[in-house]
């Protein structure tokens, strides 16, 4: 089960979508230690299988929008 934490550090501009390099609003803590890096649309694509692998998400897709729709919720 993935969670999604209050704790992490915020993302900033800098952070980047590991796959096209747009700003990142989702990482993705793996268990090796690594962090991976998506925007809203990429984190959205693979959202399934980061929830699978992950022992983290930190999404922060809902800046985007009013009602915001997490990629963690099933």
């Amino acid at each position: 089960m993935m969670n999604t934490t209050a704790t992490a550090p915020p993302l900033s501009p800098a952070d980047r979508c590991d796959r096209c390099g747009a700003r990142a609003l989702v990482r993705a803590v793996m268990p090796g230690g690594g962090d991976l890096y998506f925007c809203a649309h990429h984190g959205r694509e693979h959202a399934a299988r980061l929830r699978e692998v992950a022992i983290d998400i930190h999404d922060e897709t809902g800046a985007l929008s009013d009602s915001p729709e997490p990629i963690n919720e099933s």
